[in-house]
């Protein structure tokens, strides 16, 4: 883990297009701003892993729920 040491509207850069701006600080609590391409999705910790538990217990799950009993019966053919 890097730790680093900014105050308020300084900024860490991470790759290329990922800006964290410090915006506040105020007692202990900071406010972060972050600039990111669109395609770069970002969450809070606690948001991502909801998102990551809800993933799994979907694909967990059957897509597909089929009543074999509902279905209409296909017809066979007969040979004559």
């Amino acid at each position: 883990m890097l730790v680093l040491t900014r105050r308020a509207n300084q900024s860490i850069i991470i790759g290329d297009d990922v800006v964290v701006t410090v915006l506040e600080v105020r007692g202990d609590q900071v406010r972060i701003g972050i600039t990111a391409p669109r395609d770069v999705t970002v969450h809070r910790e606690e948001v991502y892993r909801a998102l990551h538990e809800a993933n799994i217990d979907a694909a967990s799950h059957s897509a597909i729920d089929v009543d074999m009993d509902s279905q209409e019966e296909l017809p066979t053919s007969t040979r004559t």
